[in-house]
C-alpha cells in the first residue's frame, strides 16, 4: 500500500508536467523582484555608514506609499518570496545526480546553492521576526518585543535598527553575517544557473565568462553587505542617541512637508516624546 496520497501525487504530477516553466519561472522571481530588492536593500543599510540623516532620508521613500506599503510588499516580496522558496525545496527535494553533466567544481556549487537557499530562508524569517515581528497586531508585538523581536521602528530608523542589533550581544550579528552572506552567495550563483536554465550561457567557454561576471557581482553584494552589517552593529550608546535626535528632527519636517503620514506607532519613544511636548507645554 502506497504512503502517497492522491492529493500529493496529482501535485506532484502537475509540478513534474510543468517542470520546463515552473524552473524559469522559479529562477526569474530569484532574479526579479527578489535578486533586485535585496540589491536595494543592502545598498540602503549600508547608507547607514553615511550616518542617520542619509539612513532615515531612504526609509521615508520607501515608507512614503503609506496605506499601499502592504500592498507593494506583499505583491513584490512576500508573494515572490513564498513562492521561490517553496518550489525551491521541491527541486532540492526532487533533485536528481548531475555528476554526468557538470564538472566538478560546478558540483559543488550546485550542493552550495541548495544549502545557502535553506540557510537564507530561515535567516529571513529570523530576520523579519527579529526586526518587523512578522505581524503588525498590537496584541502580538506587545508579546514579542519583551523577547526582543518587532524592534524596528521606520520612523527612528538607524537608532532602533543598531539597538536591535546588539540586543542579545553577539547572537544576532552572528546570525545577520552568516544569513547575509548566503542571501549573496545565493543570488550570484543563482545568476550563473539561472544564465544556463534560460540557455544564455550554455557552452563551456559562455559559463567561463558567466562565472567571471557573477564572481563579481558576488564580491561586489559581498563588499555592501559587510558594510551594512558593520553599520548596524558598531555605532555606541551616543552615537545611537545623535541618531535619534536626528531621526526626530528629521520626522517634524517630513509630516510638516506632507512627505510621510504622522504616525507614531512607526517611531521607537512616542510616549516618551509626547510626555516631553507634555512638560514643555505645561512651561
Amino acid at each position: 500500500m502506497s504512503d502517497t496520497s492522491p492529493d500529493s501525487s496529482t501535485q506532484s504530477s502537475f509540478l513534474l508536467k510543468h517542470e520546463f516553466a515552473i524552473r524559469r519561472f522559479h529562477s526569474l522571481t530569484g532574479i526579479v523582484p527578489l535578486g533586485l530588492y535585496m540589491c536595494v536593500h543592502l545598498a540602503t543599510n549600508a547608507g547607514l555608514l553615511n550616518g542617520a540623516e542619509t539612513f532615515q532620508r531612504s526609509v521615508f521613500i520607501i515608507h512614503s506609499p503609506g496605506k499601499l506599503l502592504p500592498l507593494i510588499e506583499w505583491t513584490l516580496i512576500f508573494l515572490p518570496l513564498i513562492f521561490h522558496a517553496g518550489l525551491g525545496i521541491w527541486i532540492a527535494k526532487s533533485g536528481k545526480s548531475n555528476s554526468s553533466q557538470y564538472q566538478f567544481t560546478s558540483n559543488r556549487r550546485y550542493t552550495v546553492q541548495r544549502w545557502t537557499g535553506f540557510a537564507a530562508l530561515i535567516y529571513l524569517f529570523l530576520h523579519i521576526l527579529h526586526l518587523h515581528g512578522w505581524f503588525h497586531a498590537d496584541w502580538w508585538l506587545g508579546m514579542i518585543r519583551g523577547a526582543g523581536f518587532g524592534q524596528f521602528a521606520p520612523y527612528n530608523a538607524g537608532s532602533s535598527l543598531v539597538i536591535a542589533m546588539q540586543a542579545w550581544g553577539i547572537v544576532w550579528p552572528i546570525i545577520y553575517l552568516v544569513g547575509v552572506l548566503s542571501c549573496v552567495y545565493h543570488f550570484a550563483n543563482g545568476l550563473w544557473t539561472a544564465g544556463i536554465t534560460w540557455g544564455l550561457w550554455v557552452s563551456p567557454e559562455g559559463q567561463k565568462r558567466a562565472s567571471k561576471v557573477c564572481g563579481a557581482i558576488g564580491i561586489l553584494l559581498t563588499i555592501v553587505s559587510l558594510s551594512a552589517w558593520f553599520a548596524a552593529i558598531s555605532p555606541n550608546a551616543e552615537q545611537v542617541e545623535k541618531y535619534r535626535e536626528a531621526e526626530n528632527r528629521m520626522y517634524e519636517a517630513a509630516v510638516e512637508a506632507g512627505f510621510v503620514d504622522a504616525n507614531p506607532e512607526k517611531r521607537s519613544e512616542p510616549v516618551v516624546e509626547d510626555g516631553q511636548e507634555n512638560e514643555s507645554d505645561e512651561d
